[in-house]
């Protein structure tokens, strides 16, 4: 009888201090990983619907001067799709790898911008290729919630970020895409 109130007692100061250890090592690691990713350069924020998402994109896909890489679940925007085309014809090099529901769906502007010379690959190893982000001359990333559709833009809520200026981050977003690049397959459109 004695023993099980003891036992209790020990449990009780042995789990505080587990807990304390734990929260220790989670604060410290976090630490760490912050530096890793300080806060450097600008951000800019967007929500929709019509919270200028996409004219924010097209702007900063207008400022592009070698290269573009995309990685899209639903790619649908007509005005985003136009400036990539135009991207390209001033000589941008522009790479996509999109969802396995673009080779499917209608209206896509997978077709649109395959057709236009723009490297399109399909990343079909996972259940949804989910990724919504732009990455503008290994400088600016876009990143967030925010599909690449008219319904983003006009009807969803949505957000999304514009990041300029931290390497370390966009580096981290770069090994991603090549990560998806290196197992999708390239698609010429239909």
């Amino acid at each position: 009888m004695i023993f099980s109130p003891l036992c209790n007692i020990i449990s009780r100061k042995f789990s505080r201090l587990l807990f304390w250890i734990a929260l220790t090592l989670v604060l410290s690691t976090h630490d760490l990983y912050a530096e890793q990713f300080k806060a450097t350069g600008t951000l800019d924020v967007y929500f929709s619907p019509n919270g200028g998402a996409t004219e924010a994109i097209i702007k900063e896909i207008d400022l592009a001067k070698k290269e573009i890489l995309i990685q899209a679940y639903s790619f649908t925007s007509k005005p985003i799709a136009k400036a990539l085309v135009g991207a390209r014809k001033r000589g941008i090099k522009i790479e996509a790898v999109l969802d396995k529901s673009q080779r499917k769906e209608k209206y896509t502007s997978a077709d649109f911008v395959a057709h236009a010379g723009i490297s399109t690959y399909i990343d079909s190893s996972h259940a949804i290729a989910h990724n919504k982000i732009i990455i503008i001359d290994r400088n600016t990333l876009i990143t967030g919630s925010f599909n690449f559709t008219k319904a983003a833009e006009e009807k969803n809520a949505e957000n999304m970020l514009i990041i300029k200026g931290n390497r370390s981050l966009v580096d981290r977003y770069i090994s991603n895409f090549e990560e998806h690049k290196k197992h999708a397959e390239g698609y010429l459109g239909k």
